[in-house]
């Protein structure tokens, strides 16, 4: 891609949303970002500051910002889409009459939709024409990138030649990128750790140290493999950047939104009150209610997973939820 002249179109600008609109730009690009809201799109327009999500990081002037879907897109050689994923479905519907056949569809967006329990690839493949669907998935919390701060990811899609262009694009100094073709497995990894995440805040929040930490990784990463092969997915993907790496990421990362809700709900807290006090959305909320739907309809036991959904849906207290999954039958590993 020539950066002077294709243009690049960034759906939702939330923190990682805007963070990538400022990558794009740095790299010469004309990027046009995409608000939800039109009072909002006219108050980044004006500050050229993210103050909602990504305070204290000017937007180029460079990057056009508006709320209109069609006037993003249009023109658009790559069309990058970074919505909570409950919301993916509901705005491509809205706006089922651009085309975007002839634009390479990159999804940022780490979740599972709850009703369908499909991916997000799945989604953008049945609310729109897109043909070239990539996503873009690793251990990148946005603030980090968005301070240069180095970082790797993957973007994944069944064309590899479609994924070296993106990967081209993407690619820095500070951001490095990988490609891979295991679509299912790249987003699988980055959506089910965030569940993973809120069982670390819950231990954090519960005073617990490191062994407890380390048992949830090694064995949460067995769940996400588990889930994830029943689902199509190739098991070495999981102990890469978008499996292992991105587990870490959100397990240890203060910045970790969904570790911050296990925390939260540690110290007694009730959802309901967590997320009316979140300005962004912590995606591993609704993947625990779709991961422990996709387990029940693949048969499959996910203990950590199923223990953290019924401490955010049925109230379970989370001492509990420990005992339980501590005093499970005994097993070889």
């Amino acid at each position: 891609m020539d950066a002077k002249n294709e243009k690049i179109a960034v759906l939702g600008d939330g923190g990682w949303g805007t963070t990538l609109a400022i990558l794009l730009a740095k790299k010469g690009y004309p990027v046009c970002l995409w608000s939800a809201f039109s009072d909002y799109a006219q108050f980044l327009q004006k500050h050229r500051e993210n103050v909602k999500f990504l305070p204290q990081f000017k937007i180029p002037q460079t990057v056009s910002i508006t709320a209109d879907a069609k006037e993003a897109v249009a023109g658009a050689a790559i069309v990058v889409i970074a919505i909570p994923s409950q919301f993916v479905r509901k705005t491509l519907s809205k706006y089922k009459d651009i085309n975007l056949s002839d634009c390479i569809v990159v999804s940022a967006v780490k979740g599972i939709e709850n009703k369908s329990l499909k991916r997000i690839s799945e989604i953008i493949k049945e609310e729109s024409n897109a043909n070239k669907i990539c996503v873009l998935s690793g251990p990148t919390i946005a603030l980090e990138v968005a301070k240069e701060i180095p970082t790797s990811a993957v973007i994944a899609c069944q064309s590899t030649a479609i994924a070296e262009k993106v990967q081209d694009v993407f690619i820095t100094q500070r951001f490095r990128v990988y490609t891979s073709t295991d679509v299912a497995g790249v987003e699988l990894g980055g959506s089910l750790k965030n569940i993973i995440a809120i069982a670390a805040g819950i231990s954090d929040g519960l005073g617990f140290g490191t062994n407890a930490k380390a048992a949830l990784f090694t064995r949460g990463l067995v769940e996400i493999k588990r889930l994830g092969m029943a689902m199509g997915a190739q098991e070495e993907t999981f102990n890469g950047l978008s499996g292992m790496g991105d587990l870490m990421t959100t397990c240890i990362s203060p910045y970790s939104r969904n570790r911050h809700v296990g925390e939260q709900i540690a110290e007694g807290k009730k959802l309901t009150e967590i997320v009316q006090g979140m300005e962004q959305v912590a995606e591993g909320i609704y993947t625990a209610e779709s991961a422990y739907q996709l387990a029940k309809k693949y048969n499959i036991q996910l203990p950590i997973t199923d223990e953290v959904y019924k401490v955010l849906f049925e109230d379970k207290n989370p001492l509990r939820a420990v005992t339980d999954l501590m005093t499970r039958e005994r097993k070889r590993e």
